[in-house]
């Protein structure tokens, strides 16, 4: 998971997209970079660590120019090494620089034509630069002639959708000609992009999530259609068109379960409002399936599912309390690499408040329960701090099958309700009662049917179901293979890693 930005502005956006990729932070911890260019010259910082480690004043004032990109990374391809930050940068044709949230799913197919075919060598592992080679060689293809136009642009962009399958959203550097961006033909990773006046006219800019827009005072237009591309020219003229042929609108579900910033709009709905009803739903299940209830209070995990047990509580007509303290210094557990790791970095982030347990049959609520290590050490903690009872309840179903489009979720063994009944998890976790929240449940909070358009959502991780129709059984033995905690603590993704969420 990852997040991506591009502005082209009338002054300086080295400053912006800095501030923009600081309220990114929460899609990538492992690397961040920016982009700029100045009088058809690229001016490039990128490394391993979070955006306020990896710029400071001096690298700042070298980032020169009125236009640029920038991205924030967490790997779910490739290793963490600093030559995998991103941008990625290609030479021909024009200099093209990029930057991508997502996971293509045909990457290895394409790195072999890449090589075979149109010549080009691929320096990374990273799905990225195999999206940038594919891009620079279509745009080569579609040129009419030295200096670009929007349709060579558009062209190139059609043949990408062609080639290109998975989940990605995409922004592009291109010196002296400007900022393209553009999405699957699915829409599975999210993009937006906006607008904002000043005194020298006017500013155009390209996010993973509105929240980065409304902090730099731009106004948001809409969002990137799937399939669509999106160009802003250096001197700010904007041209849109849809590339891909048969567009289905299919965003990722558990953007709004976990991923995205609650003050953040995408595909039109407003995260905070749809992880509200996701409390409601559960609330209604709730009484439905336990009737007289003996729940004294409801305790969220903090920080995503906060929202949801707060509504949740309103809704049973319980007390809500919070009883964990967490320290913001600890990196995501779920997608740290290597058991070890993990079981350490829970304690270190969260500590009960013991009054708030002591004697009471509690409710704890997550967003979601993936792994399960996490819930099972939280629910002994809720016990150590005196909790007569401790229930457990997930605003998500059951995470049965790995995620391929972008997030780094664990290989399928390593899921704690792959292969398990729902009660099997609970027992497992030590909890006395486990809930979850049914799938059609959390299609119609997150969608709010009438108010907002979906075709369907790619709800893979809870059904299997992958909307691309590419995945099959071969594809997840293979990524198992390379995703499971053996492999990981085998390569240079687990001591980096662990290392920054350690220290971060």
């Amino acid at each position: 998971m990852c997040g991506i930005v591009g502005i082209v502005g009338r002054g300086p956006v080295n400053q912006s997209i800095y501030d923009a990729l600081m309220v990114l932070q929460h899609r990538g911890q492992d690397a961040a970079g920016i982009v700029t260019c100045q009088n058809g010259k690229l001016h490039l910082r990128k490394d391993n660590g979070l955006a306020r480690d990896v710029f400071d004043a001096e690298q700042m004032v070298k980032l020169l120019g009125n236009m640029g990109i920038g991205h924030v990374r967490y790997p779910t391809a490739g290793c963490s090494s600093s030559a995998e930050a991103q941008p990625f940068y290609v030479n021909s044709p024009y200099g093209i620089a990029l930057a991508h949230n997502g996971n293509l799913t045909n990457a290895d197919e394409l790195k072999e034509d890449l090589f075979r075919t149109d010549r080009r060598h691929i320096n990374t592992s990273s799905d990225s630069e195999v999206l940038l080679n594919v891009f620079a060689h279509e745009l080569i293809g579609c040129a009419s002639g030295l200096d670009l136009n929007e349709n060579d642009i558009f062209k190139a962009i059609e043949r990408v959708h062609l080639r290109c399958r998975g989940g990605y959203a995409a922004v592009v550097l291109i010196p002296g000609y400007g900022v393209i961006a553009f999405r699957d033909p699915f829409g599975i990773r999210p993009a937006v992009f906006g607008e904002r006046q000043t005194p020298e006219g006017k500013e155009f800019m390209v996010a993973s999530e509105s929240v980065a827009l409304d902090t730099q005072g731009f106004e948001l237009l809409r969002d990137i259609a799937p399939g669509e591309a999106v160009i802003i020219t250096e001197q700010g003229e904007l041209y849109t068109r849809q590339c891909a042929a048969n567009p289905v609108k299919s965003p990722c579900i558990f953007e709004f379960v976990y991923f995205a910033r609650p003050d953040s709009i995408i595909d039109n709905i407003f995260v905070h409002k749809a992880r509200q009803r996701m409390g409601i739903k559960l609330a209604e299940k709730l009484k439905r399936v336990w009737g007289e209830h003996d729940i004294d209070v409801v305790i969220p995990i903090p920080d995503t599912s906060r929202t949801s047990a707060l509504s949740m509580a309103q809704e049973l007509g319980v007390n809500y309390a919070e009883g964990f303290i967490k320290n913001r210094y600890i990196g995501r557990t779920f997608i740290m690499p290597g058991q070890t790791a993990r079981k350490k970095s829970v304690r270190q982030k969260l500590n009960p408040i013991d009054v708030e347990f002591k004697g009471k049959n509690v409710l704890l609520v997550d967003d979601s329960v993936v792994r399960g290590t996490t819930s099972k050490q939280i629910v002994q903690m809720a016990r150590d701090a005196g909790a007569n009872k401790v229930y457990f309840a997930s605003a998500a179903p059951p995470v049965r099958f790995p995620n391929v489009y972008g997030i780094d979720m664990p290989a399928a063994s390593e899921l704690i309700a792959h292969g398990r009944t729902e009660d099997e998890v609970g027992e497992w976790i030590g909890a006395d009662r486990m809930l979850y929240q049914d799938l059609d449940d959390l299609i119609d909070a997150v969608q709010k049917k009438g108010k907002t358009h979906v075709d369907r959502f790619d709800t893979s991780v809870f059904s299997g179901e992958y909307v691309t129709g590419d995945v099959n059984a071969d594809y997840l033995v293979d990524l198992e293979s390379r995703r499971n905690d053996d492999a990981k603590q085998d390569s240079p993704v687990a001591h980096n890693v662990i290392g920054l969420h350690n220290d971060a």
